[in-house]
């Protein structure tokens, strides 16, 4: 069973700040690329952005660009998602997923495992 193990939401005001954090098995991060998502009830999962942890490339949703980014500790195999300037909007449970066939895709399909995920709620 792959565990790919989220941390670091929680509860923040408008226009704070979070950083998530994804810790995936090592075999897994060399050979897939990580991607962050996230969801609100009753709605489809939202990509928000990619990265190819090995060469770093990465692509991020314009929904969240330029206040959302992703970075990595290769040494750490650990993926994050620094978010500045959140919203009430941007309230949603946050996911890491490991895509093994298909990089710096937004579409759930191309993904092949799942954290548990992270909840992050934002105040206005």
């Amino acid at each position: 069973q792959v565990q790919l193990v989220e941390s670091g939401g929680g509860s923040v005001q408008a226009g704070g700040s979070l950083r998530l954090s994804c810790t995936a098995p090592e075999d897994i991060y060399i050979h897939y690329c990580m991607g962050w998502f996230r969801q609100t009830p009753g709605a489809e999962r939202e990509g928000l952005s990619t990265i190819n942890p090995g060469t770093g490339a990465t692509e991020t949703s314009n929904s969240v660009k330029g206040r959302f980014t992703v970075s990595q500790d290769k040494s750490k195999n650990t993926l994050y998602l620094q978010m500045n300037n959140l919203r009430p909007e941007d309230t949603a449970m946050y996911y890491c997923a490991a895509a093994g066939s298909r990089c710096f895709s937004f579409q759930t399909r191309d993904y092949n495992y799942w954290g548990q995920g992270t909840q992050v709620t934002v105040s206005s």
